[in-house]
């Protein structure tokens, strides 16, 4: 047969997609949906190969009705008209199931197209997507569709496909390590491991393959990353939450997923900066300036040598005592200060370069810290009609245990000065 074996072997029941039990097994949401007989128009989103388009075709089977597919990279408006048109003169028909590939391609005016069809059940819609539906598909649009989150196939999945292929055709060449292997470059992706399956079945070799034959045969599959998409967002959070949960080693991966995938060393360093302000902050001042550093190092010696500047920050901040406690003081000051903009620095602490100045109280009764014993005066530096706040709470790690002395010691001073 011509076609690819991802077609050859496409699952041709529900019971035959592998890897989303939670959908299509005996108490999966599609197929509660099913047993009613009422369809409903749906979302696919998960990654390349995780079987969305067999899903769609048999979503539509399962109802008997007629399937039309789109896809949003080479359609528009006027393909949904003319599939609308057709199912509007065709009434004889059980209904259409319209299954649109990539979904989120389609701009806001394109989304919007599908309300009135969908509303009305002219069309059963299944949009697929990649990407995260919160970011690209349209509220409204949203609103009428059940999202399904499919998931990647795990090692027993992509298993059961290679099961399914020797069954019907012959065992690879490979032993268990080499099925690993296969497993490994596959991530996750169903279509690309049957690629994968075909490149070594077309060569017709006849005895078991090394493991280093095997990777000469095959090509490794690029990360599962976009720059610019989810994977983006999702994976400096992992890294940001693991270096927050003070997890060195789950950090260092989500860093070298990020480098593999070929996200920009500097936007990670950039990140890093901000964790040492948000997560550590005065709990180890260090982490500042040696994620600067790291920085510096990185645009000194670049790839692949400064990456490893980049590594040690990321196990330095992972270990490093937390604390938001100023990011909790900026973001308090901020809200106060936004709604108190009019009111002015207290006349003591203006300075007063002009008579007129001078005459209007500024800089009275102003006093010198430096002359005071302990160097501080406990003057009040809020502006009048705002009473005192405390926006720093330090806590007790790291070196912002010092800090909550110093904070005492000054608190007790000023109440001794002002009585």
């Amino acid at each position: 047969m011509s076609a690819p074996l991802a077609d050859q072997l496409r699952p041709k029941t529900l019971e035959e997609i592998v890897g989303q039990d939670h959908l299509v097994g005996s108490n999966g949401f599609l197929k509660s949906i099913i047993d009613t007989k009422t369809p409903l128009s749906i979302l696919l989103w998960g990654p390349p190969g995780s079987g969305k388009t067999s899903i769609a075709r048999l979503y539509a089977k399962a109802f008997n009705y007629r399937f039309e597919t789109l896809n949003a990279v080479f359609s528009g408006v006027a393909d949904i008209k003319r599939i609308v048109k057709q199912a509007q003169e065709q009434p004889l028909f059980k209904g259409v199931v319209l299954f649109v590939d990539e979904i989120h391609r389609f701009n806001k005016a394109q989304q919007d197209a599908f309300l009135p069809y969908v509303e009305n059940g002219t069309i059963i819609l299944i949009g697929a997507t990649a990407e995260n539906p919160s970011f690209y598909i349209n509220s409204a649009l949203l609103s009428r569709l059940r999202v399904l989150t499919l998931n990647a196939l795990n090692d027993k999945a992509l298993e059961q496909i290679l099961n399914k292929y020797e069954k019907n055709a012959r065992p690879l060449p490979v032993n268990e390590e080499g099925k690993k292997i296969l497993y490994q470059l596959a991530n996750g992706d169903g279509r690309f491991f049957l690629n994968l399956v075909e490149n070594i079945a077309t060569l017709n070799i006849k005895h078991t393959l090394s493991e280093k034959e095997l990777l000469q045969i095959l090509q490794k599959k690029s990360a599962l990353y976009d720059k610019k998409g989810d994977q983006h967002y999702n994976l400096i959070s992992a890294l940001h939450k693991s270096v927050r949960g003070s997890d060195p080693d789950a950090a260092i991966y989500w860093f070298t997923r990020m480098l593999d995938g070929g996200e920009d060393p500097l936007y990670i360093a950039r990140r890093l900066i901000r964790m040492a302000t948000e997560d550590i902050g005065l709990a180890d001042p260090q982490a500042l300036i040696l994620a600067i550093a790291a920085k510096d190092a990185y645009e000194m010696l670049g790839s692949p040598e400064g990456e490893l500047a980049l590594a040690q920050i990321v196990i330095y901040l992972s270990l490093a005592p937390k604390s938001c406690a100023t990011y909790d003081a900026f973001n308090k000051a901020k809200s106060i200060a936004s709604k108190t903009s009019h009111l002015s620095p207290p006349n003591i602490i203006l300075n007063a370069p002009t008579k007129l100045m001078k005459e209007i109280g500024y800089g009275k009764d102003y006093f010198y810290d430096h002359e005071a014993p302990e160097a501080f005066s406990g003057q009040n530096y809020f502006p009048e009609g705002l009473d005192r706040h405390h926006f720093y709470y330090p806590v007790e790690r790291g070196f912002e245990r010092e800090l909550a002395k110093r904070i005492h010691y000054f608190s007790e001073l000023r109440k001794k000065r002002n009585s």
